[in-house]
């Protein structure tokens, strides 16, 4: 598995430049205020983790959570790629941060 800030960095990449493609698409300031938000949490934990400061799994596991809780239900109820795909993203992290966190792996 790749380095936890790699994958925190990707992630928060990934779903900042999702929600700014769902703003461009449909102009759903929803998709970008989210979007944003999440990928903001997701580089904030990427860089504390590659700093080695405290809280950076932590901020990452949280930007998973919501995530998760936001695309999974739409997902089931939608069946459409962008919110599967998401959930998927957010599985990932759920799975990374959290197995980190259980693990106490906290810097």
């Amino acid at each position: 598995m790749a380095p936890l800030d790699t994958i925190a960095l990707v992630l928060g990449a990934l779903t900042a430049g999702g929600g700014i493609t769902g703003y461009v698409r449909t102009g759903s300031v929803p998709s970008i205020a989210a979007g944003c938000t999440v990928g903001a949490l997701y580089i904030l934990g990427g860089v504390r983790l590659r700093n080695r400061a405290p809280y950076g799994v932590e901020l990452a596991l949280l930007a998973s959570v919501v995530l998760a809780g936001s695309s999974i239900p739409r997902a089931i109820k939608s069946g459409k790629p962008l919110p599967t795909m998401l959930s998927l993203l957010a599985a990932y992290g759920l799975f990374a941060f959290g197995s980190a966190f259980a693990k106490g792996r906290t810097t």
